[in-house]
């Protein structure tokens, strides 16, 4: 007689039946757990001295087409600031502080320093064990922790390199400023903490660092969703070196634009300004600020000069054109992996574009050979200015011109699309604040053994739901001595502040940035309780972060070192 059970099932059925639903819970339990996890990957991408009207949906020609994609399904932010300069700009994007809090008050050390500390915790020329890392918080709370492309926050010595400031994986340039053709040592590739001294291109074409960046940050990723069978989420910095100087690019990239900027500078800055307004970027009626006094009228160019400027900007275009591509290639895999629509991703640029190199520019570029080898070359203020349409000033400084860059957040599982801008202002210490707030992760009180200062920044999360952001205090920077307060519609802003004598400028600029966001209109001189009212808001903020002791850093070197003279260095 058989023996039945289990709804009439025969012994060997139950058992198997027994095995597969086994066998559909653990996969149903694996399924769970791998998305246990439901927050989002986060992915920062940051450009290298790229202007405010040089993509697409800003207002430029340059053919950026996912970034503008980006953009349309997305939060794209009006008005958002840096901090005027590479490496003061990464300082804060990196630990959500101002770079004097950090060590970064000027700019990080050369490759090969030996000057580690002067004694001015401000100005140390990197970054501090008194700060933490994005990477130092996420990883700990179950991030895989990502980076590809240019630190820039200290490379003297191995403790100051990423892989020793939270980051699990990392491919790029150490130092500001590489060839991206041919980068070698000191100023050449790293992975990990292993120097390349050859590396190899990572695709068909000659090695190119901007692809490089990407193919390593795809690679990266994939390596991470299979280790982790796709149950935690990763943080992914990515920070091109383009288009910083040296100014080179593929030659069927350069190729796209040779001809398109011989209309010049002043007709291309008019062209930005009208596509800006038509895309409602900016308001009827806004005024392009004058050309900078020393740049000529483009007819007064001979036809050899003018062919030259042309091919000197095409370059530059080039160099954004390739970014985009190369950022299609990593939206794709994200697609691919089925990972797009949970995953968090800011663009950004680092400050405004580069007058560096004087009037015309710098460098070789007729000789391709020969361009390819430079270090320094650069397209000059002329075209900077076109760059920063419709604003005054470049890098460097704290006019709009220097410091304000595009912005645009993308969360497509969070963000429907949307066709109007975001007006409330922002800033770089804005950006600590929104990962951890995505990232449902408190901020420390310390790490290292160190407290660390509070955050100054908000969270921009309210932005992706189209709400005001309700910001309570004033945003600042400084600079080389440059320097603004923003509050609600006011700025003041002023080139020259010193804290080496302790004081503000002779003469602050006051601007209404609603209606005069080309800094045009000073109206210290009718407002002059305005202008006292943030000139002392600015003071005091300067004393707290660590401005001032800036005064200090002459006499420490002197007398440490009395007979030795303080050498320059080249600007990044």
């Amino acid at each position: 007689m058989t023996t039945y059970c289990a709804a009439g099932m025969r012994p060997i059925q139950f058992i198997f039946a027994i095995l597969f639903s086994l066998l559909v819970f653990s996969t149903v339990s694996s399924q769970t757990l791998a998305n246990s996890d439901d927050r989002p990957n986060i992915i920062i991408i940051l450009v290298d001295d790229m202007g405010f009207s040089d993509i697409g949906c800003y207002g430029g020609e340059i053919q950026t087409p996912n970034i503008d994609q980006m953009a349309a399904k997305g939060v794209k932010f009006s008005q958002f600031y840096n901090s005027a300069r590479c490496c003061p700009t990464r300082a804060t994007l990196m630990t959500g502080l101002h770079p004097h809090q950090v060590g970064i008050g000027h700019m990080t050390n050369p490759p090969n320093s030996q000057n580690h500390d002067l004694g001015i915790p401000s100005y140390r020329g990197f970054l501090n064990r008194k700060c933490a890392t994005i990477a130092e918080i996420l990883q700990p709370a179950g991030y895989s922790t990502l980076m590809a492309g240019k630190w820039h926050l200290g490379m003297a010595q191995e403790d100051l390199w990423p892989l020793q400031r939270g980051f699990e994986k990392y491919y790029g340039s150490l130092p500001g400023a590489t060839r991206f053709f041919h980068p070698i040592h000191p100023r050449g590739m790293t992975l990990g903490n292993e120097h390349i001294e050859e590396p190899e291109s990572t695709t068909d074409e000659p090695f190119y660092t901007t692809d490089a960046f990407t193919d390593y940050a795809i690679q990266f990723i994939q390596e991470q969703q299979t280790e982790t069978n796709g149950d935690k989420p990763f943080f992914l910095y990515l920070a091109y070196t383009a288009p910083h100087w040296p100014l080179q690019a593929h030659e069927d990239d350069i190729a796209r634009y040779r001809g398109k900027y011989q209309i010049g500078w002043d007709q291309l800055r008019e062209q930005r300004l009208k596509k800006q307004i038509e895309l409602g970027l900016l308001p009827e009626g806004t005024h392009l600020s004058p050309r900078y006094s020393d740049v000529p009228a483009w007819e007064s160019l001979d036809a050899e000069t003018r062919d030259e400027m042309d091919l000197k900007m095409s370059v530059y275009a080039a160099m954004i054109d390739r970014v985009d591509q190369n950022l299609g290639r990593l939206f794709d895999s994200l697609e691919t992996a089925g990972i797009a629509d949970n995953t968090l991703i800011m663009f950004l640029s680092d400050n405004g574009g580069c007058a560096e190199g004087g009037i015309l520019g710098r460098g070789e570029f007729r000789d391709v050979e020969k361009r390819n080898q430079e270090t320094a070359n650069s397209y000059g203020t002329a075209w900077a200015n076109a760059s920063n349409t419709p604003f005054r000033l470049y890098k460097h400084y704290a006019h709009e011109g220097g410091t304000s860059t595009p912005f645009i957040i993308s969360w497509p599982k969070q963000v429907d699309s949307r066709s109007d801008w975001y007006r409330d202002p922002a800033q770089l210490i804005d950006i600590m604040p929104t990962v951890l707030d995505a990232a449902h992760v408190e901020y420390p009180e310390e790490l290292h053994g160190n407290p660390i200062p509070a955050l100054d920044g908000i969270s921009l999360l309210p932005a992706v739901e189209n709400q005001p952001l309700n910001r309570k205090s004033p945003i600042f920077i400084e600079h080389e001595n440059n320097a603004f307060v923003r509050d609600q519609e006011w700025k003041l802003v002023g080139k020259g502040v010193s804290p080496l004598k302790g004081v503000v400028p002779d003469k602050w600029e006051l601007y209404n940035i609603e209606n005069d966001r080309t800094e045009l209109n000073d109206l210290a001189a009718t407002h002059p309780e305005k202008v006292k009212e943030l000139s002392s808001a600015w003071n005091a903020w300067a004393e707290r972060v660590g401005v001032y002791p800036k005064k200090k850093l002459g006499s420490h070197q002197n007398k440490k070192n009395p007979a030795k003279k303080k050498k320059k260095t080249k600007k990044n």
